[in-house]
């Protein structure tokens, strides 16, 4: 599919230092848009990155009705951009759009929308080791209705923008035994944004505290583990690595189902199956509790330094002696520069 381009009369790229580029701060020069009217998507075009107007009534603002994805473009070997898996984090988008009550985009346009951004915006990939240039693909309700009910419009927007390492330092973890992250049947799947806003509140109390990042237990009981942060999370007992399984209460992560691929294609034992907090406190006091870490796309892997539980603090091993976390982390990174192999043709390169 062609897009039309509206260039930029105020190009930013020639001026920007990519020594500093922490996640999330600077966008670069376009994006790409649509709106969706009449039962269809049209108006396809990439333009330059900017705001657009939003009524006091409109659907987003009143009833949170958005969603949003997050990947990630590279460079590999000969300065080509890649894509790692894109088709996982579209079908992922389809799926939070129907359970927010969203049109989906047809999944050959909306692949063809990415390479088109990434293209255009090619020289925005920052080079060296965990950098990349984060895709956002948007969502969001523009209806102008205070009735509750799905807007009748909306706008599609991917925008980009270069980023470093997430996380430079293993992080501190505590167990959260009052406020919950999703509950089965919620939205806890879907990657819209009340699921993350809802977060941000124990997530400041945490980090009053010392911490990093909050380790989710299910509620009432407040044992389940779910997820870290905004992490899929792994732990490494006795050899075998574990994962909490998908519950509709956990989000559907893409990087937590490439860690389960790899890990098995280099033979490790790998169960999704519900992992209770005293689980992990019986491998600690046992001396199996090997290695912890996180995992998504911003992130990558994110090794975990200790773990607080009520009184307990967990102290972990030393990075240096994480070989899954750190044959995880080489793999995907290695696959996003062109230093490993792909033979799983996860690779899309945009040409």
């Amino acid at each position: 599919m062609e897009f039309k381009v509206i260039k930029t009369d105020q190009p930013k790229l020639e001026n920007f230092d990519f020594s500093d580029i922490p996640f999330g701060k600077y966008t670069s020069d376009y994006m790409v848009v649509a709106e969706y009217e009449n039962n269809q998507w049209n108006n396809w075009r990439i333009m330059p990155y900017q705001a657009f107007p939003m009524l006091p009534k409109c659907t987003t603002i009143q009833y949170a009705q958005t969603i949003f994805e997050g990947m990630k473009a590279t460079l590999g070997k000969n300065d080509t951009p890649l894509l790692f898996r894109p088709e996982l984090n579209i079908k992922r988008f389809n799926l939070s759009a129907q359970r927010m009550c969203m049109p989906e985009v047809p999944e050959a346009i909306f692949l063809d929308a990415i390479k088109a951004i990434v293209k255009l915006e090619k020289d925005w990939i920052p080079k060296g080791k965990g950098k990349s240039l984060y895709v956002r693909p948007t969502m969001y309700a523009t209806g102008d209705s205070l009735g509750v009910k799905p807007s009748e419009t909306y706008r599609f927007i991917i925008f980009t923008m270069p980023s470093d390492v997430y996380y430079a330092n293993p992080v501190h973890l505590v167990t959260e035994q009052k406020y919950i992250r999703a509950v089965k049947g919620g939205t806890g799947e879907a990657k819209t944004g009340g699921n993350y806003a809802a977060s941000l509140f124990p997530d400041k109390l945490a980090k009053q505290k010392g911490f990093d990042q909050i380790l989710w237990l299910e509620g009432d009981a407040f044992q389940k583990i779910q997820e870290v942060g905004t992490m899929n999370l792994f732990f490494v007992i006795d050899g075998v690595a574990i994962t909490p399984k998908l519950s509709g209460a956990i989000l559907r992560g893409t990087t937590r189902l490439n860690t389960i691929e790899i890990l098995q294609d280099k033979g490790y034992q790998v169960e999704e199956r519900d992992i209770f907090i005293q689980d992990i406190l019986d491998a600690y006091h046992a001396n199996t509790l090997q290695e912890a870490f996180g995992v998504g796309t911003a992130a990558v892997v994110t090794n975990v330094a200790t773990i607080t539980h009520g009184d307990l603090k967990m102290v972990l091993p030393d990075v240096e002696n994480r070989p899954i976390a750190s044959l995880v982390y080489d793999e995907i990174e290695g696959l996003r520069n062109g230093d490993v192999e792909d033979t799983r043709g996860w690779m899309i390169p945009v040409e």
